[in-house]
């Protein structure tokens, strides 16, 4: 009889010591914590504690820099990481090459890393896993977005509409196969003059999405990017500043500013409005009229509810809800060393007001199959 209690006990401890939570420590070093990040870090959140209901104890420590322009501050938050001995390390590099020493560190010292708002490999870096997107495709679809508003066949302006169902992607595909076979006679009645906004400028991110942009738009000869993009740093307040500046020095001969990002799309949009200058997506744009149309890339909930107010005519996502979802998910497959992709694309597409729904306030994510992962998990907990 002693003998078998004994025995029961035994099995019982061993269930609860196998039922015991897989603790997991993420650390993410966004560039801030403000618009797309926060939407980034919530979703790094709300994925974790999906996981503790399926024998996770998952932790996200959040640091971030002062600014987009605080580099050294992002490489010493990446450096105070490796010495808490996290589990996983996942980082949005402000600029590339200012965390590369940081990065080769945390792989010296055994601490996977995942790099988010990225698809292009860090040349001569052991990266686990890059979530992200291709940034000049970013600013390809958006600069397709203001050829469609202009004049060209789409789903925004007064151009030829091309049918789309719910849930069918926007993305470059889309849009290049729709202009594939537009004759250069139509591509010459697509017209307007326009602006940019970039972010840091020579940094990487902004170099690429203004590369893809222009890249699309030599293809309209009579779509007119007026004088040089004005370098607002990713900030909502210099980008106020920089479309001040822009109806200033261009007048009522104005019609659209493309920003690069969220953040600065919504400045640009604040400071037209004050101006009464902003063009609304559901009222008919007339050349000259002195109303600008707004553009920009990211997509959060801010700026959606700004597209379904008809505020901002088209946004380019870029996921930032997956990135924090799919962030935690890969991270705890790291530290429990089951196989986890290289490289996951959030191909851009384009956000506008008959689609805005579908991403905020309830962005459409897969379910994580926990149980699986944790089943083969070989981390102690």
């Amino acid at each position: 009889m002693g003998m078998a209690t004994s025995l029961l006990g035994m099995a019982a401890l061993g269930t609860a010591q196998a039922q015991e939570p897989v603790t997991v420590t993420i650390g993410w070093a966004p560039p801030d914590i403000t618009g797309v990040f926060k939407t980034a870090t919530d979703f790094f959140e709300k994925s974790a504690q999906d996981a503790k209901a399926h024998g996770f104890n998952v932790e996200v420590i959040t640091r971030a820099p002062t600014s987009h322009l605080a580099f050294a501050d992002q490489v010493a938050i990446i450096e105070d990481f490796i010495q808490r001995r996290v589990d996983v390390i996942a980082v949005s590099p402000s600029e590339v090459q200012t965390v590369r020493s940081a990065l080769a560190a945390a792989g010296e010292a055994g601490i996977p890393v995942i790099v988010v708002n990225l698809l292009e490999p860090i040349e001569g870096l052991d990266i686990a896993s890059y979530i992200g997107f291709d940034n000049t495709q970013g600013g390809m679809v958006s600069a397709y977005s203001v050829a469609d508003y202009f004049g060209g066949p789409g789903v925004l302006g007064a151009g030829e509409k091309v049918e789309v169902k719910p849930g069918d992607y926007l993305d470059l595909e889309f849009w290049q196969k729709t202009y594939a076979d537009l004759p250069e006679e139509e591509r010459a009645k697509i017209k307007a003059k326009g602006v940019i906004i970039e972010g840091v400028a020579g940094g990487f991110f902004s170099t690429a999405r203004l590369s893809g942009f222009h890249e699309v738009m030599k293809q309209f000869p009579n779509v007119e990017i007026v004088g040089n993009p004005c370098a607002a740093d990713w900030n909502r307040e210099k980008a106020t500043r920089c479309t001040e500046d822009f109806m200033q020095s261009a007048g009522q001969d104005l019609d659209f500013i493309w920003a690069a990002s969220n953040e600065m799309g919504l400045g640009a949009m604040l400071a037209l409005g004050n101006a009464n200058r902003l063009q609304l997506a559901n009222e008919p744009h007339e050349s000259g009229s002195g109303k600008v149309a707004v553009f920009t890339n990211d997509v959060t909930p801010e700026s959606v509810d700004q597209i379904a107010n008809h505020r901002l005519i088209a946004e380019t996502t870029h996921g930032f809800a997956d990135w924090g979802w799919f962030g935690t998910k890969f991270a705890v497959q790291l530290a429990c060393q089951v196989e986890t992709p290289t490289q996951f694309d959030i191909r851009p597409r384009t956000v506008y007001v008959d689609n805005a729904r579908e991403f905020y306030p309830d962005p459409q994510l897969p379910d994580i199959d926990w149980d699986t992962i944790r089943a083969n998990c070989k981390k102690a907990g």
